[in-house]
């Protein structure tokens, strides 16, 4: 009986993240699909599984394609002025902005990984992401700003360091980041030289 019951944790090990994976996927995907479902359906008379998806890809590919032009460039500096402008909006606005484009864009902030020194007696250092090395606004010019993202959460805490206590680390930060997210679980990924 022990056996079976070891076997049947065993199972449910492998099957778990798979069906969680496929589960969520297609709740994203009955949800972005579901978006255009009904003007699709009106404009066709037909459902086409997935038709929604593809888009919603197109128009936003085509959406950042526009943003990059030159044409669209006045329009975001007065679209940013306005959103600075009003009160409650601009705090959202600001921090949305500053966060998506911590991940993406030429503003990325986590592509830094580094390793932070938090207890010298044990020897014991923090994986983190090096955001900003100027602090000189707060009055720190001897110290940087190092967010550390928690564990089996979307969530972190931004600590400011002596710069001599951290060491930069010669790894892909997408890879940093989903090490420290699943706990150290996730292991790192080999990353073969294609040549």
């Amino acid at each position: 009986m022990k056996r079976i019951v070891n076997y049947f944790l065993q199972g449910l090990l492998f099957i778990a993240p798979i069906g969680i994976t496929v589960y969520i996927v297609y709740l994203l995907f009955n949800f972005v699909d579901g978006i255009l479902k009904e003007y699709i359906e009106m404009w066709l008379g037909i459902h086409i599984p997935g038709l929604g998806i593809i888009i919603l890809i197109v128009l936003l590919v085509f959406i950042g394609f526009l943003g990059q032009t030159i044409l669209a460039r006045p329009f975001k500096v007065l679209f940013n002025r306005l959103m600075k402008r009003v009160p409650i909006i601009k705090v959202i606005y600001s921090a949305f902005n500053d966060l998506f484009s911590a991940f993406v864009g030429k503003g990325k902030k986590f592509n830094q990984p580094v390793m932070v020194m938090v207890n010298r007696e044990s020897n014991i250092e923090k994986l983190g992401f090096l955001t900003e090395t100027d602090l000189s606004e707060l009055g720190e010019l001897e110290k940087v700003a190092v967010y550390f993202p928690h564990s089996y959460n979307f969530s972190g805490e931004l600590f400011i360091v002596p710069r001599e206590s951290i060491r930069h680390v010669d790894v892909n930060p997408a890879e940093a980041m989903k090490f420290i997210v699943s706990a150290g679980v996730a292991g790192w990924e080999k990353i073969e030289d294609i040549t």
